[in-house]
């Protein structure tokens, strides 16, 4: 089919969880999904090697797949990795990113990708998030957080991506909790922006992106996402 490249509007608005949520789902559908994290920056060590929580994560949700499809470049710095490769001493090559995801995406029926912080993160030189969802070619689905202070930063991130020519599937809001502000932002930034609400997703504190735990994300993602409105987004983008 394609892939679904998952950005947000920030760091620390649960992209792993929803792109794990997402992946778990489509799988129930009867697809076969493949997960990618092209560059995880402020990688942790086990046994003396650096791994990929987030990775690590999203294969908990699919079928096995090799981890250096998954995640091609691994940093340890926890900054933006254009920086953090730079202090590494390290070039983060964008025809490795590539590749894997090619295999991905001749090997799965969809791909879902997630990226790196905020949309406008760069990875290289001048690189930012969003050049890497157009040079992989894919629709993107912006994950934002519910509560007060999301309208300003989830319209900032549909401007970008408008204007950069990614195709915006729609916007997932997370870890909602309830009160004035969460029920009010998603009919204001549709009437703002045009672009859908296509889930909105409670707090579940099982979900532990670090210690590999998925609580109940795909069940949460199945139950308050519209996945059928995500799919057909999907073909007509295609």
């Amino acid at each position: 089919m394609t892939g679904i490249f998952v950005t947000g509007t920030d760091t620390n608005v649960g992209k792993t969880a929803v792109a794990a949520g997402l992946a778990g789902a489509l799988g129930l559908l009867g697809y076969n999904v493949g997960v990618m994290k092209p560059v995880q920056s402020g990688a942790a060590v086990k046994n003396g090697e650096l791994y990929s929580q987030d990775a690590e994560f999203l294969m908990a949700a699919v079928d096995k797949i090799e981890v250096e499809l998954v995640c091609p470049v691994l940093l340890k710095e926890a900054l933006a990795p254009g920086v953090a490769a730079q202090i590494e001493g390290r070039d983060i090559d964008l025809s490795l990113i590539k590749d894997a995801y090619t295999e991905l995406e001749r090997r799965h029926d969809i791909v879902i990708v997630e990226g790196a912080g905020g949309i406008a993160v760069p990875l290289k030189d001048k690189f930012l998030i969003s050049d890497l969802i157009t040079y992989l070619g894919i629709p993107a689905v912006i994950v934002a957080r519910a509560g007060l202070g999301t309208i300003n930063h989830t319209l900032l991130t549909i401007e970008h991506a408008k204007n950069s020519g990614i195709y915006i599937i729609g916007v997932i809001m997370n870890n909602y909790r309830g009160g004035m502000a969460e029920e009010t932002n998603p009919k204001i930034i549709t009437e703002l922006t045009g672009v859908p609400i296509v889930g909105i997703i409670p707090s579940d504190p099982t979900v532990d992106v670090e210690g590999c735990r998925l609580g109940s994300i795909i069940s949460l993602v199945e139950r308050n996402v519209n996945i059928d409105q995500i799919i057909r987004s999907i073909k007509t983008d295609k």
